[in-house]
C-alpha cells in the first residue's frame, strides 16, 4: 500500500465488551419451539401446499389472543397486531376473506402500502410500522419478492447483507419475522438444502419450517409441517393439518422427522415414544393428590430429564387442565377429581357429607 494512502479502518478505535457487561436474556416465543420473537423464521414448501393459509390461520388466532395449536391457555399471548405483506394474493379477495374465515380480528391485521414503492428487507418502513403499531408478527410472502431486485438469491454476500438488515430490525423491535419461500426440487438431498438460493439464506434464520403433502390417498388436503432447523430449542414435533377452502384445521402432533416428511418415500406417522409415555405417567403420578403450581410441575419434569416439547405433549395426553388462580397458573387432573367424587358419592349413597 502506498504510504500516502490510508486504510479507512485504521483510525477506528478498538472497543472491547466484556461478557460481564452483557445482561443475558431469555428467548421469548411466539410459538414454541417453531417461531421465536425477535428472530427471523423461514417457512417453505411447494406451491399450493398451504403456506399462506397456515400463516393466516395462525395470525387470526394471535389477533384474538387465543392459544396457538397444541398449546394451552397459559401460553396464549395478548391480542396482537400482525403485518402481512404478500405479492402472491390480493388483500381484498383472498387474504382478508381467509383471515376472516379463521375468525381473525380485522383491526389487528395491517398492510404496508406498496403503491408508491415496493417493500424490501432494507426498507425503513418495516421498522417504522412495527414500532408504530406494536406489531408482534411480520410476514413477508414470498422471499423472492421482498429480498429486493438487486439481490441475487444465489449470491452469498448479497443475501447475507439483505438478511442482516431484517435480522437487526427483528432483534431491536422484538417482533417475530416469518418469511415464506418456495423449496427447490432436490428431493434426494437433506431438507436443509431444499431452501432455494444460497445456503446463507438457511444459515441466516434461526428456525426453518417446511410444509409437505402427506401420502394419505383418502385425503389429498392433508399436510404436515416439520421443523427443518432449530437453533434456539429442541426440534418440535411435526404438525398435521388439513387445508380447507378458506383456512386450515389442525389435526395432530406427529413423531415425524423432516427427512421422512420431505423424502420421496412414504412418510410414516410416528407412534408415541417411550419418553412421552414416561412423561405422561410422571405427570399423572405427580398430580394424583390434587392441583399443583404450574412452575413447580415444570421444574420437577425438567429435573426428571424431560424436554419441554415432550412435556407439552405429555400434558395433553394426561388430560391436564391449566387454570389461572389470581396471578398464578395451576395444573390439575379433572378426570381424577371426577372419579374421586363419584367414588365418594357411591360410598355415601348420594349426596356428599360436606
Amino acid at each position: 500500500m502506498n504510504s500516502n494512502q490510508t486504510n479507512p479502518l485504521s483510525d477506528v478505535e478498538l472497543e472491547v465488551i466484556r461478557a460481564s457487561e452483557i445482561t443475558p436474556k431469555e428467548i421469548k416465543w411466539l410459538w414454541y419451539p417453531y417461531i421465536p420473537f425477535g428472530k427471523v423464521t423461514l417457512l417453505q414448501g411447494d406451491p399450493g401446499d398451504g403456506k399462506s393459509k397456515l400463516m393466516l390461520a395462525l395470525s387470526a388466532t394471535l389477533s384474538r389472543g387465543k392459544p396457538l395449536p397444541f398449546t394451552d391457555e397459559s401460553e396464549a399471548h395478548e391480542p396482537m397486531t400482525i403485518i402481512y405483506q404478500t405479492t402472491e394474493d390480493d388483500a381484498d379477495d383472498t387474504v382478508v376473506p381467509r383471515f376472516t374465515a379463521s375468525a381473525g380480528d380485522r383491526d389487528r391485521l395491517i398492510f404496508i402500502s406498496e403503491k408508491k414503492k415496493n417493500l424490501t428487507f432494507g426498507d425503513n418502513r418495516i421498522r417504522e410500522a412495527i414500532e408504530k403499531y406494536k406489531a408482534g408478527l411480520l410476514i413477508l410472502d414470498p422471499l423472492s419478492s421482498y429480498i429486493g431486485d438487486s439481490c441475487s438469491l444465489n449470491a452469498a454476500n448479497e443475501t447475507r447483507a439483505a438478511f442482516n438488515h431484517l435480522i437487526t430490525v427483528a432483534r431491536d423491535t422484538g417482533c417475530a419475522v416469518v418469511i415464506i419461500a418456495h423449496m427447490n426440487k432436490s428431493r434426494e438431498t437433506s431438507p436443509l438444502y431444499r431452501t432455494s438460493g444460497s445456503i446463507d439464506i438457511a444459515e441466516s434464520v434461526r428456525s426453518i419450517l417446511a410444509i409437505a403433502r402427506t401420502k394419505n390417498q383418502e385425503n389429498s388436503s392433508e399436510r404436515v409441517m416439520v421443523q427443518v432447523k432449530s437453533n434456539l430449542a429442541p426440534t418440535g414435533s411435526a404438525i398435521l393439518f388439513e387445508v380447507k377452502e378458506n383456512g386450515v384445521d389442525f389435526l395432530d402432533e406427529l413423531n415425524l422427522t423432516a427427512e421422512q416428511a420431505l423424502s420421496a418415500l412414504v412418510p410414516k406417522q410416528g407412534r408415541p415414544c417411550e419418553k412421552l409415555d414416561a412423561a405422561t405417567d410422571f405427570i399423572r403420578s405427580m398430580l394424583k393428590d390434587g392441583r399443583m403450581l404450574a412452575n413447580d410441575c415444570e421444574m420437577k419434569l425438567e429435573a426428571a430429564g424431560f424436554k419441554k416439547s415432550t412435556v407439552k405433549k405429555a400434558k395433553r395426553n394426561a388430560g391436564v387442565l391449566s387454570e389461572k388462580d389470581g396471578f398464578v397458573w395451576y395444573w390439575s387432573m379433572p378426570a381424577a377429581d371426577a372419579a374421586n367424587e363419584k367414588w365418594q358419592k357411591d360410598l355415601f349413597g348420594g349426596d356428599l357429607p360436606f
